[in-house]
């Protein structure tokens, strides 16, 4: 047997996203009621300049109350596959438009509350061509390095769990650390 949707309302309709709550039929013939976020899809870049730095954002977020350091991200527009996003959200947050972008690999970013899947691109052989940012954004460009970043991820100086997912599936993808497997 599999999990069965038995009734799924909407009960907020947001800007970014929705909140809806579901009774579900699970395995076993048990009813829960769950109550989660359905949010678009999005995308997370690990962008790599010409001297090896990796780019990253710094933002104010409301919910955490701080300016946060994070890799740029954005949700898929509508009809948008994952790599158009990444190639948008890389010129409207930093600038840039990569020749070259790997997908990694992607992640729930909440599974337990939340819908949205992240995929993460690395981007090379960047170019300056910025679009507009979001109105509501107010960005300050970082570039450290793979060891800055790595640094900042264990002091707790990066706590975007995107972010730290990105960083560490960008290098072990090009190498940068010794993982054992």
């Amino acid at each position: 047997m599999t999990t069965k949707i038995i009734q799924s309302d909407s009960v907020f309709q947001g800007k970014v996203f929705d909140v809806r709550i579901d009774r579900i039929e699970n395995p076993a013939g048990k009813t829960q009621r769950i109550d989660y976020i359905q949010h678009v899809d999005g995308v997370t870049i690990i962008p790599i300049d010409e001297n090896n730095q990796i780019l990253f954002v710094r933002q104010y977020r409301h919910p955490s109350g701080e300016e946060l350091l994070e890799l740029p991200a954005g949700s898929l527009e509508a009809g948008e596959d994952p790599e158009s996003c990444a190639r948008r959200e890389s010129r409207e947050e930093v600038g840039m438009a990569p020749a070259k972008l790997q997908h990694l690999g992607g992640t729930y970013l909440a599974p337990g509350y939340s819908s949205e899947y992240l995929h993460y691109f690395l981007a090379k052989d960047l170019s300056p061509a910025p679009l507009p940012p979001d109105e509501d954004e107010d960005i300050t460009i970082i570039r450290l390095s793979w060891e800055e970043a790595l640094r900042k991820v264990t002091q707790n100086e990066i706590r975007d769990a995107k972010s730290v997912a990105g960083i560490f599936l960008a290098g072990m993808y090009l190498g940068k650390w010794d993982t054992g497997v």
